[in-house]
């Protein structure tokens, strides 16, 4: 009896041992940690060392003074200027040569050149309004709701563009689908 008991703990042992260990090979080789689970907040504040850039230029120093809401249309946008530029990417490498239009061009202007300038101003504002406390906040709550606006058409423009993009290639889909369809008679 006692053999029979030895055996089945040592069965029970050995069964567990290579489970566990198969269940910890199996996630390595998928490349994830088992028993690992970050939890990122999505409402917590944006630290400024943890952003990154994947296409606006942009001193961090200026971003200082930014609130929690500006910063995340930032990243916003940088994502929808990402996209935008891996499409035009995309069309490069198929050798396909997009005509720039106007709204684009502004938009690049916009993103490249003006939306530093306007973070600059906006940071060497914010810092006088530090030194100098005789005002009782209104040019930096003005300053402040003058910069969401800014963001505000920025991201409109950007979402224009992108769904001008949207529609086109839904536009080219349907004329394909028209053209497959007169010649099956």
């Amino acid at each position: 009896m006692s053999i029979l008991i030895g055996v089945g703990v040592v069965t029970t042992v050995s069964v567990f041992y290579l489970g566990r260990k198969g269940w910890y090979a199996l996630h390595r080789m998928v490349g994830i940690t088992p028993g690992v689970l970050t939890y990122q907040d999505s409402n917590a504040p944006l630290l400024l060392t943890s952003l990154n850039w994947q296409q606006l230029d942009l001193n961090k120093k200026h971003l200082e003074v930014l609130s929690d809401k500006q910063l995340r249309q930032l990243q916003n946008i940088d994502k929808k200027v990402a996209d935008y530029h891996n499409y035009q990417n995309e069309l490069e490498a198929q050798n396909v040569t997009s005509a720039i239009n106007e709204q684009q061009f502004v938009l690049h202007k916009m993103l490249h050149t003006r939306l530093p300038e306007m973070l600059v101003s906006h940071y060497h504002l914010a810092n006088i309004n530090i030194s100098n406390r005789t005002k009782n906040g209104q040019t930096q709550a003005e300053a402040g709701r003058l910069l969401q606006e800014i963001l505000d058409n920025i991201e409109q423009r950007l979402d224009g563009v992108l769904e001008r993009m949207e529609e086109q290639h839904l536009q080219e889909l349907r004329v394909m689908k028209n053209y497959i369809h007169s010649h099956d008679d």
